[in-house]
């Protein structure tokens, strides 16, 4: 049972990104104080929405400039903390070197921060930000067990198959493996789903979750989608379960924070219901044969092993854990969707 004193600052790496930012917001609201690491304090456009968020709130904000891959660069952003929320980790789709842009910076980032964890006497919880992909890799599994429970762990994903996957699962398990070789701190995982909403970032054309809203607004599913099944949930409830698996002393193991079993057709509908007049908003599934067939010349990563094993096949994750042990509530899975698509409109990206 830890306890955390709210006085102390508390670490956010990665504090820019999607995530990261709705968590910083959460923090500087209640008025605690925030160590955010960045990789560069100085690039206002990466930055700016965190000043902005601390000038509105009543707490405090200080950067630190820290690099995943750099020995020791939290050091600094880590001294007087309690809690550490490591959140940097790298979420591409597409990449050209699977090692060098997923797994380097996901294992050896995550093997850096709690090194500087064991060194740092203050340092009594780490909260890491993983995701359901370090539970599965292909939406088959669900249905082959039945249901995806925190016990499940991905043993298919490789560097060919599924890297991000891969990454997520090598750094998680590596986080394990460091919190069991020692007593002082412990160590809470929240194992998210595909995560949409509402942005804070100026710099929203980094995010994957905002790429899949503005293809879906953009014409470029207009003649139909494949119908990956998917978990999917609100940022800002991940942002809430992070805060909740930080303070709450009984917090402990991993937590599925998923909301919705849900697929990209049912995503698509449920935007159109508000904005499929003025959008061309994706109206039916594409035919399992067709995705399999034109799927590898579209992404590198839609195999035809992927599409056998994802499209037209649901996803069940139980979020039973999190609801009990956290209360956690989620928000409806269409003002999750309308709120984010808003939110692409009016920064002008579609």
């Amino acid at each position: 049972m830890m306890e955390i004193d709210k006085s102390k600052p508390i670490l956010v790496t990665g504090a820019n990104g999607y995530v990261a930012s709705w968590l910083v917001k959460s923090l500087l609201d209640e008025g605690l104080k925030v160590h955010a690491a960045v990789r560069n304090p100085n690039n206002e456009q990466k930055v700016g929405h965190l000043k902005a968020l601390a000038a509105a709130s009543k707490g405090e904000l200080k950067l630190f400039a820290a690099d995943l891959l750099k020995e020791g660069s939290y050091k600094e952003a880590m001294q007087a903390c309690e809690l550490v929320y490591h959140t940097a980790s790298p979420f591409k789709s597409e990449v050209k070197d699977p090692q060098k842009e997923l797994v380097d910076p996901a294992l050896k980032g995550t093997e850096n921060v709690l090194r500087s964890a064991n060194e740092t006497e203050s340092v009594k919880r780490v909260v890491l930000t993983s995701s359901v992909v370090a539970i599965f890799s292909d939406a088959q599994e669900s249905v082959d067990k039945g249901v995806l429970t925190e016990a499940d762990w991905n043993e298919t994903a490789s560097l060919s198959y599924q890297p991000y996957a891969y990454s997520k699962t090598l750094a998680e398990k590596k986080a394990w493996e460091m919190a069991e070789a020692q007593n002082r701190w412990d160590l809470v995982c929240i194992n998210m789903s595909f995560v949409l909403g509402p942005f804070l970032s100026q710099t929203a054309n980094d995010s994957e979750s905002i790429t899949i809203l503005k293809m879906f607004g953009d014409g470029q599913l207009k003649m139909g989608v494949p119908n990956l099944g998917m978990g999917m949930v609100d940022v800002r409830d991940v942002a809430e379960a992070h805060k909740r698996a930080g303070f709450r002393p009984e917090a402990q193991g991993r937590y599925i924070t998923s909301a919705h079993n849900t697929n990209f057709l049912s995503i698509g509908q449920s935007i159109a219901k508000k904005y499929g007049k003025d959008y061309p908003l994706p109206k039916k599934a594409l035919p399992k044969w067709l995705v399999m067939l034109a799927g590898p010349f579209l992404n590198k990563s839609f195999t035809r092993n992927y599409v056998k094993r994802n499209v037209n096949v649901p996803v069940n994750l139980d979020n039973s854990k999190i609801k009990r042990e956290l209360e956690m509530d989620f928000r409806p899975m269409e003002e999750t969707l309308h709120d984010g698509f808003q939110e692409v409109i009016d920064k002008g990206l579609l």
